[in-house]
């Protein structure tokens, strides 16, 4: 008999594949239930320290400031990868392209991919191609698997996560979002917000070598405060992030506060929570001097002071930021 998640859940939405928590359900109570793992993540680690992801993608729109679908396949691939503590090596890329789509559209996908897995140091090594009927794939979606080798000693894990480990960002939040509901919607907003995708595998190994780092995940769907909720509902330790500490660009804000959405909640392509016990001078100083982390910030802590994910705003006070249903921005990526 096929399990199902609840008696209304009966359906697959939108919701399922927003990376918040009705994803949570639907991978745990169907995929993990009938593939008997015992491990939720977007990685695993195999024999002989290999690690290996999989990854879908099916934005839209296809091309947008900053990106493309072919250059977000390849760094969400790598950056799933590289978090684990990996060194990303090979990809495997899948295309099932719609019936009537330009050829010229497809080269430039293609050409983004070699130019961002060159970047990363990646070789993209085979992969399939299918044709469906037209009106039955909105363009093109591109499925990918990398394949990295862990350094020894090398495992980082929640389990790791202590009291008192400081929490890191590379980047600016909320940066992809903005791109994707700009293009999307045709805002014409100018200048036009960019995309943050980005691989990242480069930075990491740098933050790596020069700190005490626990753990780490990419914040795309669901964006930071998914993020956070998760390493919460694994080890049970507070966390207490700081308002004036988040790095959000102005635009950004602007644009969030008009649309009323939180960008903490936002997804993003190019940044990653970190949680390391060393002295952020250090850590901070590392991913400064990198391109991918100059806006690097320290931006909470783990704690016993709270249970849960807790924002401690300008004012002082503490605002609990619980795991969301679903993110409101389906296909971002």
């Amino acid at each position: 008999m096929p399990l199902i998640i609840n008696m209304k859940d009966k359906i697959i939405t939108l919701a399922h594949g927003s990376g918040a928590r009705l994803t949570q359900k639907l991978i745990s109570i169907v995929f993990a239930a009938s593939f008997n793992m015992t491990e939720l993540s977007d990685y695993a680690t195999i024999e002989h320290n290999m690690v290996v992801t999989t990854d879908a993608h099916v934005i839209k729109p296809l091309f947008f400031p900053g990106g493309d679908i072919g250059r977000l396949a390849v760094t969400g691939t790598v950056n799933d990868i590289a978090v684990s503590g990996a060194v990303p090596a090979y990809l495997l890329a899948t295309f099932i392209i719609e019936e009537g789509f330009a050829v010229s559209d497809l080269q430039k996908i293609v050409a983004s991919m070699q130019e961002t897995a060159l970047e990363a140091g990646v070789r993209i090594i085979a992969g399939d191609t299918k044709v469906v009927e037209k009106h039955n794939a909105e363009g093109l979606y591109i499925t990918t698997t990398g394949i990295g080798f862990l350094p020894p000693n090398c495992h980082l894990s929640t389990s790791k996560i202590a009291l008192n480990d400081n929490i890191f960002i590379n980047n600016f939040i909320g940066e992809h979002t903005i791109a994707i509901i700009n293009s999307r919607n045709q805002l014409n907003l100018n200048p036009p917000p960019c995309s943050d995708c980005a691989p990242l595998n480069h930075l990491i190994q740098k933050m790596l070598t020069c700190s005490d780092i626990h753990f780490m995940r990419d914040a795309t769907r669901g964006g930071i405060a998914t993020i956070l909720n998760e390493v919460f509902d694994d080890c049970a330790l507070g966390i207490i992030i700081e308002e004036s500490a988040l790095p959000i660009s102005s635009p950004t804000q602007a644009i969030s506060d008009l649309l009323g959405l939180e960008p903490l909640y936002m997804a993003n392509e190019g940044v990653i929570v970190t949680f390391a016990a060393s002295q952020p001078r250090q850590l901070l100083s590392t991913m400064q001097n990198h391109k991918y982390g100059k806006n690097a910030a320290r931006i909470g802590y783990v704690t016993n002071e709270v249970k849960g994910v807790y924002l401690r705003t300008s004012l002082g006070s503490l605002r609990p930021l619980p795991m969301l249903n679903a993110d409101p921005l389906p296909r971002i990526c």
